[in-house]
């Protein structure tokens, strides 16, 4: 019996093949879509689950509130990790991670730089899971100046994984045996480090304080469910620790701290949730967000709706016709089960063959989109094992869904009503496809309205004053290698004809250095009235090199000897200090040490620079302090030349000349500006590709649907022409059903668009305005595509030969 409906389905599939071919792709391109979005958000929440003990690792955050100052940082105290080992039993174990920025490890005669170096305790083994191809994991970092090595990184300087007992050379003056080679870190992981360093090699990690943060501190509970009770903890576990300290140098208890409206405490987050929630200072590398998990699932469900309406839309207009074909099986004796068993074995055989192409498709496609989306996603053995029963739930779901209405609908029908011609199902009386014709295009034109809100947003992004200029800024990133002539390289780099100026700081808009200190407005060094901003070493070539505009007073200067004891605020610094004219005022900084007068240091007010973005636009622009001082962090030279190449060689043999072993490591201000907004940018992009999908796939349905528009009144539009209806009148005549049904779509989606872009712009400290024309745009956008849609086959139909379709009857 399934045999033959089957071979039923295929005869009807191939009677149709128009319908069929629009079914089946329109179908398979929202189902590819879907799946590849499914794959990206299942990459986003699989961050850090590679971890056998998963579920029972945290890392423990810091949040400070110092007067109306609030900090959220993902560091610690240096001796926390241990200390709370030893409190509470039901800590299992736990291990810190200290980020040791940009190292040079020695390869023969060159000197390569490597960004992924961290040092670590001897637990990291025991907390994570990461394989150890050779070594003892269990003494791997137990002894001062030892490293464990990926397996990447060992091919890199070893040519060989067998390497245990070799030594590398850090920074020209640190000499590490190599202890151990680990698989590489999955993608998937919060942190990515290519050399862990024993943490016993770094002499401030067995620093005592506990008001200072710079570790990264992991623990592994003996049970998930002790997490609300280390918490609760936490407030009795500062007091006892931190208390004594911050009487010495706050001179004041914790309590008194607390009362004074300040706080200081200390949370969890679990481990698995911080590629989607770390959002803090001193994280590990660069996290994403939920919204766009949000978005992305958003847009896939929504592109799977359109597909599936497209498929119940054709599939029920296409099954009218087939209304005398139920009435001849009736009489002959066929019962109704049979018939509905037919219309859905029919859909279910489309759904089949659509997903199939959909899953080909899909892996067709994997290549770009990863490169798209800057993943690696693979599908694996592992994978298949749960995209296959997806893949069947849908040919189940949406086979039975789509063939239901025309199963149930036409096998009701009373034979001799249709044999007498009684049903004539017609466009207009399809409430239904109406109904979904109407949702398919809300949907598309919310998308396009998302899309147009991305763009301007991710455009005003890009040409927002900032507050400095980024354009033709050189960074060359590891000045420290020069050490004392680090200043012999700026004023040779200075002296070269097409640079116009260059300072030296690691502190930039574009960088990820950030230095707090807390500042009191009076001498009195009340914590009520003190700042806790951002604090940036400087040079007296700085704001003329990053183009920065002063509000009021003046920058630092070589010839001004008192500078030294100077100090420039931006303007939110200026305005939380609550000074009408900040000039020449003093403020104080602790130096270190006990809260007296002798250990802190007076700064003298010379000069506001106007606000400038140094973090995220999400972002208000926070309070920023600069003082003079020597920092080799980075140099970033301001270039005017039209041979920019030819500029770079000047530079790169200035380098070789002062550090012939150490490669110059550069990049460009407004590179790394792009970078930070990576997010964003990917999301414009998906967005539009995703968007045009979605609009592809619903006109596809409606060119499905005008087409058989036309069909169903074959007769009457020959009728029409015979008594001298023009073609335009025809064409008018079937395309107006369709727009009237568009325009109903776009009252429907424009404000409930402007609604969700609203919420998503609220996200931004500095955004667009969702003007009345982006409305418009998407709405003109959605008629025009509809129109042209539509037209192409009420055109085709209004110039058929009347003779042909009168005597079709």
């Amino acid at each position: 019996m399934i045999r033959n409906y089957i071979k039923t389905a295929i005869r009807s599939l191939l009677k149709n093949k128009g319908f069929t071919v629009i079914n089946i792709l329109g179908l398979a391109l929202g189902l590819a879509t879907c799946l590849l979005i499914v794959l990206y958000v299942v990459d986003e929440l699989s961050y850090d689950r590679y971890n056998t003990k998963a579920d029972r690792i945290y890392r423990v955050n810091e949040d400070l509130k110092l007067g109306d100052n609030k900090v959220e940082y993902a560091v610690c105290m240096p001796p926390l990790a241990k200390t709370l080992k030893t409190e509470y039993p039901y800590v299992e174990n736990t291990v810190r991670l200290k980020n040791a920025g940009t190292s040079h490890v020695k390869k023969g005669s060159l000197n390569i730089s490597e960004n992924r170096v961290a040092f670590a305790d001897p637990s990291l083994f025991d907390v994570f899971t990461l394989p150890m191809i050779n070594g003892n994991p269990s003494s791997a970092l137990a002894e001062p100046n030892s490293v464990v090595i990926t397996e990447t990184t060992a091919l890199k300087y070893f040519n060989s994984t067998n390497v245990v007992g070799k030594t590398l050379l850090f920074n020209d003056n640190t000499l590490c045996k190599v202890t151990g080679v680990i698989k590489d870190i999955p993608k998937q992981s919060h942190f990515n480090f290519d050399f862990f360093i024993s943490m016993s090699s770094f002499p401030d990690s067995r620093s005592n304080e506990w008001l200072r943060s710079d570790y990264n501190t992991y623990v592994l509970l003996k049970d998930a469910s002790d997490a609300k009770k280390l918490e609760g903890a936490f407030p009795e576990f500062l007091k006892k620790y931190s208390g004594a300290q911050m009487l010495d140098q706050l001179n004041m208890s914790v309590d008194a701290f607390e009362k004074s409206g300040s706080y200081f405490r200390m949370n969890l987050i679990p481990l698995t949730a911080i590629h989607l929630h770390g959002h803090l200072s001193g994280e590990l590398g660069a996290n994403t967000t939920t919204q766009y998990i949000y978005i992305f699932s958003a847009i896939g469900i929504f592109i799977l709706l359109i597909a599936c309406v497209n498929f119940m839309n054709l599939s029920t207009a296409r099954s009218s016709n087939r209304a005398c074909e139920v009435g001849v099986r009736k009489v002959l004796g066929s019962p109704r089960k049979y018939l509905i068993l037919q219309f859905l074995t029919e859909s279910t055989l489309l759904t089949l063959l659509a997903t199939i192409i959909a899953f080909l498709s899909t892996l067709l496609l994997l290549p770009a989109f990863n490169q798209l989306s800057g993943k690696e996603i693979l599908i694996t053995a592992q994978s298949l094992t749960w995209i296959l029963p997806v893949l069947l739930f849908i040919v189940i779901f949406i086979g039975a869904l789509s063939g239901s209405y025309p199963a149930f609908y036409l096998s009701a029908f009373q034979p001799v009503d249709v044999l007498k011609g009684k049903l004539t199902a017609g466009f207009k009386g399809g409430r239904l496809r109406s109904f979904l014709v109407v949702f398919q295009f809300s949907i598309s034109i919310i998308l396009i309205i998302g899309t147009l809100v991305v763009y301007n947003q991710l455009n005003y992004i890009q040409t927002k004053n900032l507050g400095y200029n980024r354009s033709q800024v050189l960074i060359v990133q590891n000045i420290s290698e020069l050490n004392t002539q680090a200043k012999i390289f700026k004023q040779e780099v200075k002296a070269i004809p097409g640079v116009i100026n260059a300072t030296m700081t690691g502190f930039l808009p574009t960088s990820h250095w950030s230095n707090t200190s807390i500042y009191f407005r009076d001498a009195s060094l009340d914590q009520k009235r003190s700042i806790f901003p951002q604090s940036w070493d400087i040079d007296e070539d700085y704001m003329n090199t990053l183009d920065m505009k002063m509000a009021a007073g003046r920058s630092f200067s070589r010839d001004m000897q008192t500078d030294s004891s100077g100090i420039v605020l931006n303007e939110a610094a200026a305005k939380f200090l609550g000074f009408k004219d900040p000039l020449n005022k003093t403020i104080y900084r602790n130096q270190g040490g006990k809260h007296t007068l002798d250990n802190v240091k007076p700064y003298h007010i010379i000069g506001v620079v106007k606000n400038f973005n140094f973090s995220s636009l999400r972002d208000v622009v926070e309070p920023v302090v600069m003082t003079l001082g020597e920092n080799n962090g980075a140099l970033s030279i301001r270039v005017n030349t039209a041979n920019l190449p030819a500029l770079l060689s000047q530079i790169k043999d200035k380098w070789k000349n002062l550090s012939p072993n150490v490669q110059i490591n550069y990049s460009f201000m407004d590179q790394e500006f792009d970078a930070s907004y990576r997010s964003e940018q990917l999301t414009g992009k998906v967005a539009i590709i995703l968007t045009s999908l979605a609009i592809l796939i619903a006109c596809l349905g409606l060119f499905g649907l005008a087409a058989y528009a036309a069909e169903q009144r074959t007769k009457e539009i020959g009728i029409r022409k015979v008594l001298g209806a023009s073609v335009s009148a025809i064409t008018g005549m079937l395309s107006k059903d369709f727009i009237k049904l568009v325009f109903i779509a776009i009252l429907i989606s424009s404000p409930l668009a402007w609604y969700l872009m609203s919420k998503w712009l609220q996200g931004f400290a500095y955004r667009i305005d969702i003007s009345w024309w982006v409305l418009a745009l998407a709405g003109i956008i959605a008629l025009l595509i509809a129109i042209i849609t539509v037209s192409f086959q009420s055109i085709k139909a209004a110039m058929a030969n009347p003779v042909d379709s009168l005597k079709n009857e």
